[in-house]
């Protein structure tokens, strides 16, 4: 569908890259993949880190990592799941339960992981940039 010129998109499988000159750019296909993600930091390297990737994650399963994002906060909204956010904070496993409509922002460089209670969908806006991942 058109519309003013600008195709629509399912952001489930098309996220976007908010920049810091308040560009909005469609990134299909994106992948978690070490060649994609050095693509995507190439192609966004004017934003000095500083811009947000936004998605909507179908989140069916318990992370099998942790992971933490030393450039910036991240947005965590569910819509319909129910997921259990554990943080890694002042060496201390915190939990905060998520129900559909709730949200929370993760601090910069915090450890964090989810377990599903409710299968469904969230929206992440995050710095991915530097983004670090370990096993769970």
């Amino acid at each position: 569908m058109t519309d003013g010129g600008y195709a629509s998109f399912h952001i489930g499988t098309t996220f976007v890259h908010l920049s810091v000159d308040a560009r909005a750019t469609p990134v299909p296909d994106f992948q978690w993949s070490p060649e994609f993600l050095a693509g995507y930091s190439a192609r966004f390297r004017a934003d000095r880190g500083l811009g947000r990737l936004v998605m909507m994650a179908e989140i069916t399963a318990s992370w099998e990592a942790w992971e933490r994002h030393p450039a910036g906060e991240e947005l965590v909204i569910s819509c319909n799941a129910t997921i259990q956010l554990h943080r890694e904070i002042d060496g201390e496993v915190r939990t905060v339960r998520l129900d559909p409509g709730s949200a929370i922002v993760n601090p910069t460089n915090v450890w964090h992981t989810i377990d599903v209670i409710e299968p469904g969908f969230a929206v992440l806006i995050t710095p991915g940039e530097g983004t670090e991942h370990r096993s769970r």
